[in-house]
């Protein structure tokens, strides 16, 4: 820390911000572009840093906050960021000039967080953690590959048409696309450029006469680059700032989402900028059958092995010694069985006890615990499969006995289940959705630091926009949109409860995705009414129905046990 801080002399700066994401604001990052985890220790996928000359300071949002203490709140002073920016945590009773990389911030978050009196913002073409970051990893290039139409659903000639007609529309003369889960979707082509998604890093100029042009590392395209000249022109991504200085008095619609300070400010000086969401984050939130259907297969393998895996766990964790790390394990084992499994979709929570009070908590030889007699087991998790992505979150009962415990449970039960049943109108938002979530907790004071739902990708990036379950979401929800369903309650220290589903939007209401069974033995069926009580014997129905012919013997009178009326 003390050589990084000297720069800040050499840089004329008091201090520097440090996000999360890279340049591509990808959620999940390379370990070699992790500066936030290489400054500060923090492993969480959202936060920033603000170093100063005498202070540290790590902004997180309420997911975070107890896992960033963990991690570094020896150094850093850990900041649970609300809506806004707390503008007396830095105290600025004088002016200060904080320094950022331009490829790494947006404009629009640069505004939101730092249009503060006393603080100017500098930006510094090279970025400053890569000068002290000697033993960076190393960051292999792995090859492209095409996703079939058959398994995309619709080919990219018939998506770009879309996209043209709406540039058009729009009265632009270019799009630019910088978020490369809409590259993967308009070209129907993946990669490994992250981990947990099959991202391509990459971006797109698409001109309103169709033309396209794609910037990326040409030694990605190898295997698949005759087929990719046909639909567009390859260039090294290094020459994107000169092709793009080379656009003049056009009109150039950037995504407010993705587009970097940087990109911004270089089309700014010739052309007419217009910033707002990429229109491809829409098209992409619809899904067409063929990608329903591939995301129904991918579930039920899913289901499989999640209800596999919480009949091996409630079976072994008073005669076997099964730890945190040693049950995710377990589970991905058990995922691994099925061929058409490629990876997790995000960090398995596998936490007991205490730990199951992080909400994103991830076990570590340091904080892994053994299952426990009394304790709940909190289990979140998804998959990659060819061709879909999942996402469940299970809360197990280790034999517990509390009534507290149970009625919250059930409570949280009861907001999953209202989001369920919610009937979707022609206006409707997500941020409505989410109220009707929270009132059985709210009821007896309580409720959870996160969204009741994300948006979710096939095949690609498991937190997805522009919709959401969440207080502020004004996307209005539409058929083939897929979504979570994930109430819950944390007590710090002392446990956690969420129960997720993925559901998907068919005919104005929610239909459930996920198949596998929820955890009965939590459940006081007194603070259940009727309704209730009929849509978990319905879904238990089906989760039976489905896996039964998956299960062995034992596993079938498990299935049963689990899945009998309530």
């Amino acid at each position: 820390m003390k050589i990084f801080k000297k720069l800040f002399e050499k840089y004329r700066i008091d201090g520097y911000i440090i996000p999360k994401n890279d340049e591509y604001f990808n959620e999940y990052v390379h370990s070699s572009k992790d500066r936030l985890n290489f400054i500060s220790n923090f492993s969480g996928s959202a936060g920033f840093a603000v170093i100063l000359k005498n202070k540290n300071y790590l902004f997180v949002d309420g997911r975070y906050t107890i896992q960033a203490n963990q991690q570094s709140g020896k150094k850093f002073k850990v900041i649970t960021l609300p809506n806004k920016f707390p503008k007396h945590v830095l105290n600025l009773n004088k002016k200060i000039v904080l320094g950022f990389d331009p490829k790494l911030h947006t404009e629009k978050q640069l505004d939101f967080l730092f249009k503060i009196k006393n603080i100017n913002l500098r930006s510094i073409k090279l970025n400053l953690v890569d000068m002290v970051w000697a033993d960076k990893p190393e960051n292999l290039i792995k090859p492209f590959f095409l996703i079939s139409k058959k398994n995309a659903g619709e080919s990219s000639i018939k998506k770009i048409k879309k996209i043209k007609n709406t540039i058009l529309k729009n009265k632009t003369d270019h799009l630019l696309v910088t978020a490369p889960e809409n590259v993967a979707w308009v070209l129907n082509i993946r990669g490994y450029d992250t981990s947990y998604s099959p991202i391509p890093n990459g971006r797109l100029l698409i001109s309103n006469n169709g033309k396209i042009d794609f910037f990326t590392n040409p030694e990605k395209l190898k295997r698949i680059k005759k087929i990719i000249e046909k639909k567009v022109r390859v260039h090294d991504e290094k020459k994107m700032e000169k092709i793009l200085d080379q656009i003049t008095r056009k009109k150039v619609w950037i995504d407010s989402l993705s587009c970097s300070f940087f990109y911004k400010n270089l089309l700014a000086r010739k052309n007419k900028i217009i910033e707002k969401i990429d229109p491809i984050y829409f098209f992409k939130s619809v899904k067409n059958n063929t990608e329903i259907k591939n995301m129904k297969k991918s579930h039920l393998t899913d289901g499989v092995a999640l209800t596999k895996f919480i009949f091996w766990i409630k079976k072994n964790f008073k005669k076997k010694k099964i730890t945190e790390i040693s049950a995710q394990k377990k589970l991905e084992g058990f995922r691994k069985m099925n061929s058409s499994y490629k990876f997790p979709s995000f960090n398995t929570i596998s936490g007991s006890g205490p730990n199951s009070a992080i909400i994103h908590y991830k076990a570590s030889n340091k904080t892994n615990r053994m299952l426990k007699k009394g304790e709940l087991y909190l289990v979140d998790s998804g998959g990659q499969y060819s061709f879909g992505t999942t996402d469940v979150t299970r809360t197990v009962s280790l034999d517990n006995k509390s009534n507290y415990i149970k009625e919250i449970y059930t409570r949280v039960l009861k907001g999953h289940i209202a989001v369920s049943n919610f009937k979707i109108k022609k206006r409707s938002t997500g941020s409505r959705i989410d109220q009707a979530a929270r009132k059985f907790l709210k009821k007896i004071k309580l409720d959870y630091p996160h969204g009741t739902g994300h948006g979710v990708g096939y095949f690609l990036n498991v937190h997805e926009g522009p919709h959401s379950l969440s207080r502020n979401n004004k996307t209005n929800l539409k058929n083939g949109m897929i979504l979570s369903n994930e109430p819950g309650y944390y007590k710090e220290g002392s446990f956690g409860i969420r129960i997720e589903n993925l559901v998907y939007i068919k005919k104005n209401r929610f239909e459930e995705l996920t198949i596998a069974p929820i955890e009965k033995d939590l459940i006081n069926k007194k603070v259940l009414n009727n309704d209730e009580v009929k849509w978990i014997n319905n879904y238990h129905k089906k989760v039976k129905k489905n896996l039964f012919k998956f299960m062995n013997s034992e596993e079938k009178l498990d299935l049963v046990k689990a899945c009998s009326p309530i």
